[in-house]
């Protein structure tokens, strides 16, 4: 009966309300004490927040393209290469050609292929100019890959993108900017110090994944890139391939990587001088940075954890101290030594589950903020913070059974005497 008693609802109530009036009766002692659980839980959702509105980014990213598109590369490396001074078994790697990429939209597997090349450069106009940003080289499809539209102007023509015509799409803002009410279409711009001709403004999709510092100023026929500007031909060049309605992505690599191998004449015991990567490996690296990074802030909000549970240790311990006459007028009242473990153990847990309660708030409040910052759209984590309760509240539970052991085992007549 009094193990029934001990875990009826009014025996937590009555315990919980014992637990807030020692809190409120030491309110800066009870919030030094969960500082430590609270910077943990803050940090955690902090991160949480931002690395699932990164991850949703990238896969908003990955439907506009379409899940079945995938690109040739000179080399995929999740470490970014030198162009300098790249290590020999890819300077032995032939340079992809536009040559390759026509040749491959030719194949039964294919619906289009097309090279694609970027560089770095400013748009100037009469003294304003854009930040440093990407400058794609790519045709009149870059919207069927990269999502987004025209909202004014038209694409290249084919005589454009044959010749490699000084003609230019630019992104709608970077346009704003440089033109304010003026309508930029028709008028000559300086990319890179380069007169360029502007025949149409692009808006790029809400969803796309662009991080900080990687701005795309400008899309410009892939020929006059390619001869007008210093590419990186290691890391800048890249054939995009979208497979026909009803051909599965491996079939299409499959042709893909026969068609490649014959026009750069392997024979069958070489490797392959290129590589292919999916949108199912894009996702995966992003996820394996992220994860990483994600791991990394659990390690040192674990610490902050650690030390927020030895701080309530060590506070717990003192009140058991300074409430032991309170102790021991219960026990002379009839409570048990379960009775003094629980009450100890809720206060413990009370303690750290407000201040798990209050870093969920303010890592939430700060992931939404940082994700704004970074033009990132973050739902909360809702299955993680249900997780950060349970834990700040095991924090308290775990290192708060010390200290509640050693209340429930005063001998009552000597916590009466205790002055």
């Amino acid at each position: 009966m009094t193990r029934l008693r001990q875990f009826s609802p009014g025996t937590w109530r009555e315990n919980f309300a014992i637990a807030l009036d020692a809190l409120r009766a030491s309110k800066l002692r009870s919030g030094l004490t969960i500082l430590g659980v609270v910077i943990g839980v803050s940090t955690v959702m902090t991160m949480a927040s931002i690395v699932q509105g990164i991850q949703q980014q990238i896969t908003n990213a990955i439907q506009v393209a379409g899940p079945t598109t995938f690109y040739v590369l000179k080399v995929f490396n999740t470490t970014p290469v030198n162009p300098e001074s790249p290590p020999k078994w890819i300077r032995v790697r032939p340079d992809l050609t536009a040559e390759e990429a026509e040749r491959l939209a030719l194949l039964p597997e294919i619906r289009y292929a097309g090279i694609w090349a970027q560089a770095q450069a400013r748009i100037e106009y009469r003294g304003e100019r854009t930040q440093p940003g990407v400058v794609f080289g790519a045709d009149d499809h870059y919207p069927d890959i990269q999502g987004g539209e025209l909202s004014s102007g038209r694409w290249f023509t084919s005589s454009e993108l044959r010749s490699g015509a000084a003609v230019a799409v630019i992104e709608e803002e970077k346009a704003l900017k440089l033109f304010g009410r003026i309508d930029p279409i028709g008028k000559t711009v300086l990319i890179g110090g380069k007169p360029v001709e502007v025949i149409g403004l692009y808006v790029p999709p809400e969803n796309i994944f662009a991080p900080p510092g990687a701005e795309k100023n400008a899309i410009l026929p892939f020929q006059y890139v390619y001869h007008a500007y210093r590419i990186d031909k290691t890391n800048g060049l890249i054939i995009c391939v979208k497979p026909r309605d009803g051909v599965t992505v491996a079939d299409a690599q499959a042709a893909v990587t026969v068609a490649l191998r014959e026009m750069r004449r392997l024979r069958p015991s070489d490797r392959n001088n290129f590589d292919i990567m999916t949108q199912d490996q894009i996702l995966d690296t992003f996820n394996s940075i992220t994860g990483t990074f994600f791991i990394v802030m659990i390690v040192l909000a674990s610490v902050a954890l650690l030390v927020g549970g030895i701080g309530v240790m060590a506070i717990m311990m003192v009140s058991v101290t300074a409430r032991t006459r309170e102790i021991g007028v219960r026990k002379a009242l009839g409570a048990t030594r379960s009775d003094i473990l629980m009450q100890f153990l809720i206060e413990a847990a009370t303690l750290t589950g407000i201040g798990g309660l209050i870093g969920i708030v303010i890592g939430l409040a700060a992931g939404r903020g940082i994700s704004g910052l970074l033009a990132i759209q973050s739902a909360p984590p809702v299955g993680l913070t249900a997780i950060a309760v349970l834990v700040s509240v095991g924090i308290g539970v775990v290192f708060g059974v010390v200290p509640a052991r050693r209340a429930a085992r005063l001998d009552p007549v000597e916590a009466l005497r205790y002055e």
